[in-house]
């Protein structure tokens, strides 16, 4: 297992990144590495953070401004080599289709449920790296 876990965390709201990291606690998952955030408030401070690598899951805010995490998920989709899998957190469950545009890998709602979260967050990250062991 690996000695930790670094998940991506955009929002231009620090208490958004703040609801993240507290419902992700430090580990999400018993099975799981501890987690390391990697803490981004601008769309050029995401895109350098991906293209350094190391990223296992991003955590994009679709409330955030000016670039919202939808945009920003299918922009790095289609940018960024073996992007790694996508949390996208929603204003409204409504906006579950806009997710599926953005091709997100997982969507949970606002404000952040901790245990909605830690469950689709654990999911990508046991998906993220069982792919990269094999």
């Amino acid at each position: 297992m690996r000695s930790t876990a670094r998940v991506l965390v955009y929002s231009d709201d620090a208490s958004t990144r703040e609801q993240v990291r507290l419902a992700a606690g430090r580990r999400p998952a018993a099975d799981l590495p501890p987690v390391e955030f990697v803490e981004c408030a601008t769309l050029p401070a995401v895109l350098s953070e991906l293209d350094a690598g190391g990223i296992d899951v991003c955590v994009l805010d679709g409330e955030a401004v000016p670039a919202g995490g939808m945009g920003v998920c299918r922009q790095i989709k289609d940018e960024i080599f073996r992007c790694p899998p996508v949390l996208l957190l929603m204003g409204r469950p409504q906006d579950a289709w806009l997710a599926t545009w953005s091709r997100a890998d997982a969507a949970v709602t606002l404000p952040v449920d901790p245990v909605e979260f830690a469950d689709a967050l654990a999911a990508l990250l046991r998906s993220r790296l069982s792919h990269n062991a094999a």
